[in-house]
């Protein structure tokens, strides 16, 4: 094999613009991608701009197969999807290897995610080992897949159907080095998912960025509502709900494992009721007769659904959650939510009109 021959075409159609190519190797089958393993400050900043929901849906790159090194026709296959981010997070941690990357067309989801809806699984690794002809690449039969694309993956069905035997990886890009050097054998501490305080506090951007939306639409509502003599709602209620969206949002799944209780709803409900406590006293209740129970209440009401709403969201991102069981707490919370912020919102009503 040999770095930027032309004497054959490419296996695929690759993206030209890719800042990570290091040039191409000639293959039996055609000419492939060798891919750097250093991440530019491009890269950084592109994985920032994810983490903040900027072009999110279209940060992937082509399916198809890539070269780490000068890897040859025993080097070992690693499996992975085409989210740029589980790429990068890959390749950085093979610097000094010489392997094959075989990416699947994930529709630009990271691997655990894309399992879970079938874009990572059997029917696509076998679609891409015919197309990137890895028979003829690669002398040996063994694929090496991450641990967290299990579930979408029926191991017999890809031996049966391409003669590849499908080995599981470690959980972490990071452990893939000492994986392969130890035989393609796997520790304990391998095999475990930790999804640490730092796992859980970078995804916290993902959260935040699609209450926007909702945050200015319930903003113009209460705007309306002053404008209709239905008020006041002002500064205290402003920080009030900004404080529950982020307890909802950051504090909860940052503090995730210490917080009682199973259900994220739950959870984020708890840090909400103190934070409503706390606006309460803030704001002199039970002292200042200007700030009526019926108030207070509806900030008990309110603000712990806000919390509990928004935490329940992080059933998406966390590993601690199955689709069984995100499935019953919301049927469970959702309602409750529903019910505790309308009676909430009728308090706050009434409570421009009477005082107590």
């Amino acid at each position: 094999m040999e770095k930027g021959s032309c004497a054959s075409k490419p296996i695929m159609e690759y993206r030209k613009e890719g800042n990570w190519i290091d040039g191409n190797i000639e293959t039996t089958a055609g000419k492939v991608q060798q891919v750097q393993t250093q991440l530019t400050i491009v890269d950084t900043v592109g994985a920032w701009k994810v983490r903040w929901g900027i072009n999110r849906m279209n940060y992937k790159i082509n399916p198809g197969i890539y070269a780490v090194g000068s890897p040859d026709d025993t080097s070992p296959v690693l499996v992975t999807a085409n989210y740029k981010l589980t790429f990068d997070a890959l390749r950085r941690e093979l610097t000094g290897l010489k392997v094959w990357i075989l990416v699947l067309d994930t529709e630009g989801v990271n691997v655990w995610c894309a399992a879970a809806k079938g874009t990572f699984g059997t029917k696509e690794i076998v679609t891409r080992i015919s197309k990137t002809k890895l028979t003829r690449i690669v002398s040996h039969r063994t694929l090496i897949l991450p641990q967290l694309g299990a579930p979408g993956i029926s191991a017999h069905e890809v031996l049966k159907q391409t003669g590849f035997k499908v080995v599981y990886g470690p959980v972490n890009a990071k452990d893939i080095k000492g994986f392969i050097q130890n035989g393609m054998k796997a520790t304990a501490e391998m095999r475990i998912v930790k999804f640490n305080t730092y796992d859980r506090l970078v995804l916290t951007p993902m959260e935040l960025v699609p209450t926007i939306k909702i945050t200015l639409m319930i903003f113009g509502i209460l705007f309306l509502l002053n404008l209709m003599g239905l008020g006041p709602f002002g500064l205290i209620d402003f920080y009030a709900y900004i404080g529950a969206l982020f307890i909802g949002c950051v504090l909860t799944p940052v503090l995730l494992p210490w917080i009682p209780g199973r259900a994220f709803a739950w959870k984020g409900w708890l840090l909400g009721l103190l934070w409503a406590v706390v606006v309460n006293i803030l704001n002199g209740w039970p002292q200042m007769t200007s700030y009526n129970i019926v108030e207070a209440l509806g900030y008990l009401l309110i603000l712990p659904s806000i919390s509990g709403f928004f935490a329940m969201n992080f059933t998406g991102a966390s590993t601690y959650t199955s689709i069984s069981g995100v499935l019953k707490e919301m049927k469970i919370a959702v309602p409750a939510i529903t019910i505790s912020i309308g009676l909430g919102i009728i308090f706050m009503l009434i409570s421009g009109f009477i005082q107590i």
